[in-house]
């Protein structure tokens, strides 16, 4: 990092002005990051004077856990003003003074790329840490974090995580080590120096970044949805991103070069009119191109799918991020491994499956949970596949009719206790009782979808964030049998028809198709957008003009 800017660099640390920054983030990390808050406080002459602060509008939503741990709601930033209004103040504010933030490198960090992504020259200020300034300057203040720093210093702590409280906060923290670093250092530069972390001084140079004028151009990308691709100079794609708007993301690579933005020279684009269909599109364009800068396609976070792969002759559950290709029966997407994974156990004891892996190693005698009553044994070899099928093919079907999984699982487990107490078997009655219990509780946890991925074939309306725009999902047996931009009338009908002729008689996910019913279900899942049963009775048309003109009713 380069601490130092010349016509800066030989002023007196006493006459020179300070700007405290405070920012607070969506929690992100690297070009994800958005700014939610920006609090600046300036300081001269070891005192604190003028203050600005402001909420900034994001891109994407923010997560329940970044709203309870800031205070900052969503309906907070919806009504902010953009960073393209709030970083040009910012900016000015900045121009000839010096950075001062605690864990600064955070807060250079994240302005910088904010400034990246608005197509904005980062001003590159002088920076000082506090977290430095303390670490040379007050070595007893074992806890370095703001507030605990501060007390440490004698400074009242009113407020935290908050942009213009925090920056108010480190401001004071600075003036009150401020008088330690003049004695220690006469100018600017000095200072700097004396600050700078080891490594930054003995790094070199730091990696060159490209400006502005020197990358592809940006301008004619909009801010839709869609998927954006940097070819270099002979056309070859060097990256494939999505985003739900195209402009704003394409410049957020250039926050943290990655080799092939180096060789970026063209920018292109493909518009959708939802996430969903960026999301598609992207995972089609990645297989087909195979660009260099692109990772292994990342799994949808936290969620997991129940699945059974039906080629041994005794499947068990498992628990997995993705679905299983082939002949398999896959139930989900759900947001909690933990709770899928305590249902796979209630499942295999419910209906005596397997317990063990896929490997199925030969037993004299039976295993603890064949003793207990809750395996059939296949280990010990006298058990006809056929009979374990039926097995499971009762516990899978549990899933196959959508929104009465969790009707049929508490309704086979009350059956089983009421036929075990006429039978007289108490003790059974009041296990299967207890049992009743715990897969309520468990099934009130369970977030996600609580069916088979292929029992349905439906419509679904994925929309644009901010237009009355949709694409339309046809989704028979589980896979994507078409999409595109929502037709009108005829096209509708006729797109609908060819779509379910495209239904596969064998109900088998192809190994290509992983990913993509990935994507689907657990943004589907995420989203829960307009969708509808395609059946005989269901008159398409009339559904998606009443979604289109806001009086759609439940399916």
């Amino acid at each position: 990092m380069d601490y130092l800017v010349l016509d800066l660099s030989a002023q007196s640390l006493a006459t020179a002005e300070y700007l405290a920054v405070d920012v607070e983030t969506n929690g992100l990390a690297a070009d994800l990051c958005e700014l939610t808050e920006v609090g600046c406080v300036l300081v001269g002459g070891g005192e604190l004077h003028d203050s600005f602060e402001s909420l900034v509008r994001v891109e994407k939503p923010l997560s329940r856990g970044i709203q309870r741990f800031t205070g900052i709601t969503q309906a907070m930033v919806d009504s902010a003003p953009p960073p393209e209004e709030v970083l040009p103040r910012v900016a000015e504010l900045l121009e000839g003074r010096v950075l001062v933030a605690h864990n600064a490198r955070f807060d250079r960090g994240a302005l910088r790329g904010a400034f990246e992504r608005c197509g904005l020259d980062w001003p590159d200020p002088p920076v000082m840490c506090t977290v430095a300034l303390a670490r040379r300057f007050a070595p007893l203040a074992r806890q370095r974090k703001l507030a605990a720093l501060a007390e440490s210093l004698g400074i009242e702590v009113e407020e935290v995580h908050r942009a213009l409280p925090d920056a108010e906060t480190c401001a004071r923290v600075f003036c009150a080590l401020f008088a330690k670093l003049c004695a220690n250092a006469g100018s600017l530069a000095d200072a700097l120096a004396l600050l700078s972390p080891r490594r930054a001084r003995a790094a070199g140079k730091p990696v060159r970044r490209r400006p502005p004028s020197e990358r592809p151009d940006l301008s004619s990308l909009p801010k839709d949805p869609g998927v954006y691709i940097f070819r270099d100079r002979r056309g070859r794609a060097l990256y494939v991103g999505k985003s739900v708007s195209l402009r704003t993301r394409a410049r957020a690579h250039f926050c943290a070069p990655a080799g092939w933005t180096e060789r970026a020279e063209v920018a292109d684009y493909k518009a959708t009119n939802s996430e969903l269909g960026a999301l598609v599109l992207e995972n089609r364009l990645i297989k087909e191109w195979q660009p260099a800068g692109n990772r292994a396609l990342r799994r949808s976070e936290g969620y997991v799918y129940l699945r059974a792969r039906l080629d041994i002759p005794y499947p068990v559950l498992e628990v997995a991020y993705e679905p299983a290709a082939g002949r398999a029966v896959n139930v989900g997407p759900m947001r909690d491994r933990e709770a899928a994974t305590e249902l796979m156990g209630q499942l295999n004891s419910l209906f005596k499956l397997r317990h063990c892996g896929r490997g199925l190693k030969r037993r004299d005698h039976p295993s603890a949970y064949g003793q207990m009553g809750r395996c059939c044994s296949p280990c010990l070899g006298d058990l006809d596949p056929n009979a374990y099928r039926r097995q499971l093919d009762a516990a899978l079907g549990m899933f196959d009719e959508p929104g009465r999984a969790r009707e049929r699982l508490l309704g086979h487990v009350e059956e089983r206790m009421k036929e075990a107490a006429a039978d007289q078997r108490f003790e059974l009655a009041a296990s299967l009782r207890d049992r009743l219990e715990r897969l309520e509780r468990l099934l009130d946890r369970l977030t996600g979808v609580l069916e088979a991925t292929h029992a349905r074939t439906r419509l679904v309306l994925a929309p644009h964030p901010t237009a009355e725009r949709y694409d339309a999902f046809w989704l028979v047996g589980g896979r994507v049998a078409d999409w595109g931009p929502l037709p009108d009338g005829d096209d509708l009908s006729e797109r609908t028809e060819r779509a379910l002729a495209r239904a596969r008689p064998d109900g088998l996910l192809a190994p290509e198709e992983v990913d993509e019913v990935r994507i689907v279900s657990s943004w589907i899942a995420a989203h829960d957008p307009p969708e509808r049963e395609l059946t005989a009775e269901v008159d398409v048309a009339a559904w998606v003009a009443s979604v289109t003109s806001g009086t759609a009713v439940a399916a």
